[in-house]
């Protein structure tokens, strides 16, 4: 096995059979429920004892970087640079594990806490160990927050960690998952997301500087720490290695959360979902930050930010939605716009009042009344790049990205002729917002 081996080295396994292999995080179950800290350490081996002094962490933060992991959350940064950014702070740190999952349509962290949480606790206690931070507050949302911290519990009994591990739910919002909104949620249980300086990584929580760091990518880390960088690399490519969970919905037989080998085909993707239950239309990749694509021109292309730049997507939060060709892609693109304009934050007029009119201008397109598409456009430039956070260009590049690939629907709309013969909702829209 390679571990990490009180800071003297890593021991590789690279080359063995099981190294290319999947799935990694999500191992077939033993029982119903977590696993529990017996059977995850039996499946597992332990967690890599933390070395004494920076040379330690160095070598870990080191291996990590080595490995290749960028961040699962949909920004894809290097997980070893935020690392170091926070570990070179003056002031004593902090991580904060993000599992909160605000996109609606996603599940991949549920699953993945609800099935293995003691290999995100230990890549949360391993990144606390890496830039000397004494607390880890775990964030997630309130469909697992019990199994959670129930697991946390198991292993303060057992005194398992050595650093202070507390569990919270997030804010259930969109914008909650942003890394500032959720400093600010832990810190003034306001979701308030933040794109101006100074860095979380420089002065986060209290001032200090703060690690966050998506829950699956922990997971990550907890598995290399324990068999190295080489084996990370066994699967993906090159120049994005590793595995990946993704949550497939819409029309396909078998929707749900699958772990895959970062570059597999889009098209098999879809086959690990038993492939389209119906003929499809078209594709959001990346979540509803994402990209509307056609099945045709996206179905070969890798699933990795390099193969999907063909289509102008990226893998984002590992969300790949499959439209039915009988579903209208303009309704359906207007109901979603409408729920992320009601997720604002409220800090900005290209937010508050750009948000709404976009959507609103959707609304009618996908109800063939009379607008203007050119006005639509020029309010889309109008928000880009001008609010107080990135929401209101999420929500530019995906409306887009619909006029693109749904363009041809636009004047038959407007003639009062729709392709959808089903209603809207395949995106899985809140409730609360679809009203």
């Amino acid at each position: 096995m390679n571990t990490l081996d009180r800071g003297e080295r890593v021991r590789h396994d690279a080359d063995s059979p099981e190294a290319g292999r999947l799935p990694r995080l999500l191992p077939p179950r033993i029982a119903g429920g977590p696993a529990g800290l017996t059977e995850h350490i039996a499946r597992y081996g332990p967690l890599p004892a933390p070395g004494a002094g920076a040379l330690w962490r160095e070598r870990l933060i080191a291996e990590v970087g080595g490995s290749g992991l960028t961040g699962r959350g949909g920004a894809g940064f290097p997980t070893a640079a935020k690392l170091r950014a926070v570990a070179a702070g003056r002031d004593a740190p902090i991580v904060i594990a993000n599992g909160t999952e605000g996109e609606p349509a996603s599940a991949k962290d549920k699953v993945l806490l609800a099935r293995e949480p003691h290999l995100v606790l230990d890549g949360a206690v391993l990144a606390a160990h890496m830039v000397g931070a004494a607390q880890v507050i775990v964030v997630v949302h309130e469909a697992v927050r019990e199994l959670v911290a129930a697991a946390a519990t198991e292993r303060r009994h057992a005194r398992a960690d050595s650093v202070k591990v507390k569990v919270m739910t997030g804010a259930n919002r969109f914008v909650g998952g942003e890394a500032s909104a959720l400093v600010n949620w832990v810190a003034h249980g306001i979701p308030l997301p933040i794109a101006t300086p100074p860095r979380i990584s420089e002065s986060g929580l209290d001032g200090r500087p703060t690690l966050v760091q998506n829950v699956e990518t922990l997971a990550h880390v907890a598995l290399i720490a324990r068999h190295g960088a080489r084996w990370f690399r066994s699967l993906g490519t090159p120049t994005e290695p590793g595995s990946m969970l993704v949550t497939l919905i819409g029309a396909l037989n078998r929707p749900g959360v699958y772990e895959i080998g970062i570059g597999t085909p889009v098209r098999d993707v879809l086959e690990l979902a038993a492939g389209p239950a119906a003929p499809l239309g078209a594709l959001l990749l990346g979540g509803y930050f994402g990209t509307w694509a056609d099945p045709a021109a996206a179905g070969p292309l890798p699933l990795s930010a390099e193969g999907l730049s063909a289509v102008g997507a990226s893998p984002g939060a590992g969300l790949v939605a499959a439209l039915p060709r009988d579903c209208c892609g303009l309704a359906e693109t207007a109901l979603v716009t409408r729920y992320l304009a009601g997720e604002s934050a409220g800090q900005c007029g290209p937010c508050v009042f750009g948000l709404d009119s976009i959507a609103g201008a959707l609304e009618a397109l996908a109800a063939g009344r009379s607008f203007q598409p050119a006005r639509l456009r020029r309010w889309l430039g109008q928000a880009e790049g001008r609010g107080a956070c990135h929401h209101p260009g999420g929500v530019v590049r995906m409306v887009r990205s619909a006029l693109k690939v749904f363009g041809a629907e636009i004047d038959r709309h407007a003639r009062g002729w729709c392709c959808g013969r089903r209603p809207a909702g395949t995106l899985l829209v809140p409730p609360r917002a679809a009203a």
